[in-house]
């Protein structure tokens, strides 16, 4: 059994990684609402602008070097400022 100390610094650690998000393979966020480490868990809030695209198909969590941290294909439309909150939680699988 991993230790849940091992996890929450598995977690900070992820949470240190990710410094974007990137929609649709092309449309970048920088400015995260809530970027924070509970327990195991990373927690993010971000809004995507009415008007910048249409509809979100795909979100991907990007380290500092463009890598891939997590991608999820979803079907989000845009009609309005859509606020995303995402979480990811560490655990021994």
């Amino acid at each position: 059994m991993i230790p849940t100390t091992y996890l929450s610094k598995l977690a900070l650690f992820t949470n240190n990684q990710i410094v974007k998000v990137v929609v649709n393979g092309s449309y970048e966020i920088v400015s995260f609402s809530i970027k924070q480490v509970t327990a195991s868990t990373v927690e993010m809030e971000y809004v995507i602008p009415f008007g910048s695209i249409e509809e979100v198909t795909l979100i991907e969590l990007k380290s500092s070097e463009d890598v891939v941290i997590s991608s999820n294909a979803v079907y989000v439309p845009i009609t309005s400022d859509t606020i995303i909150k995402q979480t990811i939680v560490i655990k021994e699988v």
